[in-house]
């Protein structure tokens, strides 16, 4: 059993659901990435979700667009990246780690040598936002040798073939996008999510966690009570974005803890969401 497969293990004996933020690598400089990865840690997440910075993030709103600009301003890249997560395991032998990217620094390294090099340094999980589940076999595969859990993205939008499809490649977790959109859209409909989250269930057996939209306390309590995870991302990068470089660690380890405390049902949302 993985990092990741413990760690959700361990939460569903504790009927705990687990917190995933969501930071690009070398924003705002590479010297702080690793520093935020524990500080995350100590502020309650369960589970680092880590981009690797790319020029054109489709998927991604202004927000983590911004934060991937600033992270390439300091020619951060993949081999960077596969070195910050070295440095992390130094210190933390157990949050499992999971890369956020796309598919162009995979492509130009090569399958086989990202895999390996994700698994020396000590990956659990990598979500390429636009590998085709259905074109994914040979990428599967590649982390399957190095066991690495392939964890792939589903919608409001994806057809229940595709479903179906990705009920049999992913492992680790499913990250369900909660919003037609890119990140840092907002207008969560939590109806519509608990909806789709008791239809994807009739096909997936892994954790669901659920992001985009997801910007204070009061909304991730709501989502940690239909989904196995709360994922976070922008408004994580939004607090790094506004705090000097003297309050950064502070702030974002506050606004972490406060999420925190509003899944596990001790406290209300202190957070301001702008």
């Amino acid at each position: 059993m993985n990092r990741i497969a413990k760690t959700f293990a361990a939460l569903k004996k504790q009927n705990r659901k687990a917190l995933i933020p969501f930071i690009t690598a070398g924003d705002p400089n590479p010297g702080i990435t690793v520093q935020l990865m524990h500080r995350l840690v100590q502020s309650g997440a369960d589970i680092l979700e880590l981009g690797v910075p790319f020029s054109d993030p489709m998927a991604d709103g202004p927000t983590i667009q911004r934060s991937s600009e600033r992270a390439l301003k300091h020619d951060v890249s993949l081999n960077d990246v596969f070195g910050m997560v070295a440095e992390f395991r130094k210190i933390d032998t157990n949050t499992p780690v999971v890369l956020m990217g796309y598919a162009n620094p995979v492509e130009a390294m090569g399958y086989a040598a990202f895999a390996i090099k994700a698994k020396e340094c000590g990956v659990d999980g990598v979500l390429i936002v636009d590998y085709p589940p259905e074109e994914s076999g040979k990428w599967v595969q590649c982390l399957d040798q190095q066991e690495i859990d392939a964890i792939f993205l589903l919608s409001p939008t994806t057809p229940q073939q595709r479903i179906e499809h990705v009920a049999k490649m992913a492992k680790g977790y499913i990250y369900y996008v909660s919003l037609k959109g890119v990140t840092g859209a907002s207008h969560l409909d939590l109806q519509e999510v608990s909806t789709m989250l008791a239809q994807l269930r009739n096909y997936i057996s892994l954790p669901i966690g659920v992001g985009f939209g997801i910007r204070d306390g009061a909304t991730a309590k709501a989502v940690a009570g239909l989904a196995d995870a709360v994922v976070v991302g922008s408004r994580i990068i939004e607090e790094i974005e506004r705090s000097p470089d003297a309050e950064l660690l502070d702030n974002v380890g506050n606004l972490l803890n406060s999420l925190r405390k509003a899944i596990d049902g001790n406290e209300s949302n202190t957070q301001p969401t702008a």
